[in-house]
């Protein structure tokens, strides 16, 4: 597992561990997904699965935030809408991962982040932390297979409520809801403490780890996929809709956005 760089945002890095890859998004300080990241992202994990050196991943992340989701200041000021079908292709591969990922989860992990933070297997955060499913407050319908995957972990009420509120909890709270696993005392020991539980579970029979995980998310590739369809279907809906607009252009300019319903 030699240390690597790539020129879309992620590096792999020495984790202390012979047997634990730890994987780092460097686009600080917010490290918006796209989807040369998420290409490569799903990549790596997938020649990480081949490794037998490798028995688990830590996903980690430098900067203010573990991930603030995708770029939509970008697409405000050139005014247009943009179909994340292929990058949500590529986010669909890692539900199809063999081999146990803990995402390290500082600062934000909002929208495509909270996603990307919800398909490991565990997440380790800190108080200072905040975790959202914004999509609602952008004007547009949740994507990256959180329908599937965020009432899997917290329950439907719970994920019901973030979802139409987009309101943010911090970490704390989501490991109280089922959200987090683990809430470590600083956010300089949250990298450590998911490196830890990521050690602790390559300590036990390799082969035997990745059959029980494949019991245990059995069906869980396909009804995120399923689900998927189904999102990215009214999210080309909304994408044309001036609340969708509205929502991004109010985010950009901080302020409380005005919805019509149009």
């Amino acid at each position: 597992m030699t240390p690597t760089d790539t020129p879309h945002g992620l590096a792999q890095r020495d984790s202390g561990h012979p047997h634990v890859a730890l994987l780092v998004l460097q686009r600080p300080p917010y490290n918006h997904v796209d989807v040369p990241l998420m290409r490569t992202l799903a990549d790596t994990l997938e020649r990480l699965d081949d490794d037998p050196d490798c028995r688990a991943v830590v996903l980690a992340a430098e900067g203010r935030a573990f991930c603030a989701g995708a770029d939509f200041h970008s697409a405000a000021d050139a005014d247009s809408t943009r179909d994340p079908g292929e990058l949500y292709t590529h986010a669909m591969r890692l539900f199809d991962i063999r081999k146990p990922v803990v995402a390290a989860v500082h600062g934000a992990a909002v929208g495509a982040g909270l996603g990307l933070a919800v398909a490991a297997d565990f997440r380790v955060t800190c108080a200072e932390a905040r975790f959202s499913a914004n999509f609602n407050r952008l004007g547009f319908h949740p994507g990256f297979g959180l329908s599937a995957t965020l009432p899997r972990l917290v329950g439907e009420q719970a994920a019901a409520l973030l979802f139409y509120t987009g309101r943010r909890i911090g970490g704390e709270e989501s490991v109280r809801i089922g959200l987090a696993d683990v809430l470590a005392p600083t956010t300089e020991r949250v990298r450590q403490q998911a490196l830890d539980m990521a050690a602790e579970i390559a300590e036990s029979a390799p082969a035997a780890v990745q059959s029980t995980r494949a019991t245990l998310r059995r069906g869980l590739a396909d009804a995120v996929r399923a689900l998927n369809r189904h999102e990215r279907e009214l999210q080309r809906v909304h994408f044309a809709m001036d609340d969708f607009r509205e929502g991004v252009a109010a985010m950009a300019e901080r302020r409380t956005p005005r919805f019509s319903g149009r």
